[in-house]
């Protein structure tokens, strides 16, 4: 599954929407509970993030993603 994490890069500043950043994860899981509990636990292990929100995208919004933005699977 493919999922799209949206995240602050600060813990200690306020969230902002206008900082809000977006990472993609390519996560081995069952079902799409069990892909955003594998993507916190990945984010907490590797970066000082703070998560906003986590989704799960279908193929057809990750085509979207790579025509429109920077589109990049982070790999930890």
């Amino acid at each position: 599954m493919l999922f799209k994490v949206f995240y602050q890069e600060s813990k200690k500043r306020s969230p902002k929407r206008e900082a809000t950043h977006a990472l993609f994860l390519e996560i081995d899981a069952a079902s799409y509970h069990e892909g955003i509990i594998k993507a916190r636990d990945l984010i907490r292990e590797h970066t000082a993030y703070h998560v906003e929100y986590i989704d799960a995208i279908s193929a057809e919004q990750a085509a979207y993603e790579k025509e429109t933005t920077g589109f990049d699977i982070t790999h930890f």
